[in-house]
């Protein structure tokens, strides 16, 4: 039996952040219904990779029933009611006011399912300023200040993919989880709220200190800024390898093994992490006139025998075919579809992941009739 196998979630969502979360409900066996509008939700096309699906929807609704509702209409939002009166979970992600205007302000559910855990997810949260600005997964990279510190020196950059919404998914999955546990042990729901903003916030807590500290973050690229030699140097073939020298240990014996230069560990430029920031440049054009010398292959072999930890620079390309690249396989409405695997594994546990599915595969009736109430 899976963890949360018995437990409905009614997710009005849409997008990608509400529906990582869910999609993780899913997975450990939660009965996730699907709430869409008759067009569906509007992530089915973003894009036609997945044989000829979003891929974006084919990744984060495997195991979801899909009920059409026009909350619009009386009898829509009369069948909403009947799911969620009958759910454990609520998980929505609408536009700020939405569901109050419809008539489902979370005051009201609390008061009237006192054990359910509703979580909204949205830009800014409830209140300030921004609180009825749309808020999309870029547009958060940028307002927190996260593109400011992406990329190289001659500008700023997105993070190349949907960190805001997988970050946000995450911690309202966590959020539920512990909600659950707390419900486990009180009988009474409650009302989570999480914000993007604040998510990422969070997230950037490190670089903010910094510079509040005097010390503002720059962008630096594939380097790091206040670790050095950290970054990618070239192979004589013109391979990209990227490495990490955490100690004084482990740069003595990157000097001596790898780069064949071990009287290098002596010199006061190079003898401590902070001398070696002081004069990254010159760190950097030392490591990298050694690595022009050597081979992917040789320098590869060096750097595992010294047990230095390092990194090739891939491509997508590169990750199709790696070799600890974890794949699964699920249905969909255009055949099966395989993509990486969900980072979590239970030891003993086999999961099957359910089926991607089409717009109203399930009417309020038949999505019921699954759940398996404890």
């Amino acid at each position: 039996m899976l963890a949360l196998e018995g437990l409905t979630v009614v997710a009005v969502e849409q997008a990608v952040a509400a529906p990582f979360c869910t999609s993780r409900l899913a997975d450990a066996g939660a009965n996730v219904i699907k709430i869409e509008r008759p067009e569906g939700d509007f992530a089915r096309a973003y894009d036609a990779a997945a044989k000829g699906q979003s891929s974006y929807f084919v990744w984060l609704n495997r195991g979801k029933k899909s009920v059409v509702i026009d909350l619009m209409t009386e009898q829509g939002k009369k069948d909403l009611e009947t799911l969620i009166a009958s759910a454990d979970v609520l998980v929505q992600n609408l536009k700020p006011g939405s569901m109050d205007k419809l008539g489902f302000s979370r005051e009201r559910l609390m008061k009237q399912y006192p054990k359910l855990i509703s979580c909204t997810i949205s830009g800014y949260g409830d209140d300030g300023p921004y609180a009825q600005r749309k808020a999309y997964d870029l547009l958060i990279q940028a307002e927190s200040g996260l593109c400011s510190i992406t990329g190289g020196p001659e500008s700023p950059s997105r993070v190349g993919m949907s960190i805001v919404d997988v970050a946000t998914g995450a911690a309202a999955h966590a959020a539920i989880l512990e909600a659950l546990i707390a419900r486990g042990r009180t009988r009474k729901g409650c009302d989570i709220r999480i914000s993007m903003f604040d998510v990422m916030a969070d997230w950037l807590t490190v670089p903010l200190l910094n510079f509040e500290n005097g010390n503002a973050p720059k962008r630096m690229g594939l380097a790091h800024p206040s670790v050095a030699p950290y970054g990618v140097f070239k192979s004589k073939d013109d391979h990209e390898i990227l490495i990490s020298i955490q100690s004084e240990r482990e740069w003595k014996i990157f000097c001596a093994k790898v780069i064949d230069q071990p009287n290098l560990s002596n010199d006061e430029r190079f003898g401590t992490l902070v001398a070696r920031e002081k004069h990254r440049k010159l760190t950097d054009d030392t490591v990298a006139a050694a690595f022009a010398r050597l081979t992917r292959d040789e320098l590869l072999r060096r750097l595992a025998d010294a047990d230095i930890a390092f990194a090739e620079v891939n491509t997508m390309g590169g990750l199709s075919h790696h070799p600890h690249l974890r794949r699964i396989e699920v249905g969909s409405p255009n055949g099966a579809v395989t993509y990486p695997a969900p980072a979590a594994m239970i030891v003993g546990e086999t999961r099957h992941y359910g089926a991607i599915p089409s717009v109203g595969t399930h009417t309020v009736e038949t999505a019921l009739k699954a759940d398996r109430k404890p």
